[in-house]
């Protein structure tokens, strides 16, 4: 594979973000704290593969949204795991967050996906709230959320990850 790129989602990615999109999350909607996001209206960044022939790859896509609160990542999907690509799209996410002057990125998971708290944890992001019953509400928006989830834990809870960006430092 060549060098693997970011940049942000073009028309051309859509049937492949949405194709990743609908293997992980059952299609174009995520719920998170209580509110029910359209990944295809949110800002994407895509992971590529560096073809420059026109023929990229996408190799995983990071949705996010911006408000008040920092930089939220709704949504982040890898073709496979363990190359890299989720890593990169969290990198450019923060940087994304820095050229915002976001004082956080931050992102919710459930309770049960212990392979995205170790992810998240080992790039510096922190548990800061557990919301109870989060994911009970999100099933009355999104019925096909399963009651057990990975590893055969009980689907209940969502955990909120940030991580706190200082300010870059000026000459």
């Amino acid at each position: 594979m060549s060098e693997m790129l970011v940049r942000a989602a073009e028309p051309p990615d859509r049937i492949a973000v949405d194709a990743l999109h609908e293997r992980e999350w059952g299609g174009p909607y995520v719920i998170a704290h209580d509110v029910r996001y359209d990944l295809r209206e949110l800002p994407t960044l895509v992971a590529v593969d560096g073809a420059v022939d026109g023929t990229a790859t996408v190799l995983g896509a990071l949705v996010w949204r911006a408000d008040d609160d920092g930089l939220e990542v709704v949504s982040i999907v890898a073709d496979s795991s363990g190359g890299g690509v989720g890593s990169t799209l969290l990198a450019a996410a923060i940087e994304e967050s820095r050229a915002r002057r976001a004082g956080r990125l931050w992102l919710i998971t459930s309770n049960d996906n212990l392979r995205a708290l170790r992810f998240y944890q080992r790039r510096g992001l922190r548990i800061v709230a557990v919301d109870r019953g989060a994911v009970d509400r999100a099933r009355r928006l999104k019925p096909t959320i399963p009651t057990v989830g990975e590893d055969g834990i009980p689907l209940h809870d969502e955990l909120v990850l940030e991580l706190r960006l200082a300010p870059e430092p000026t000459d």
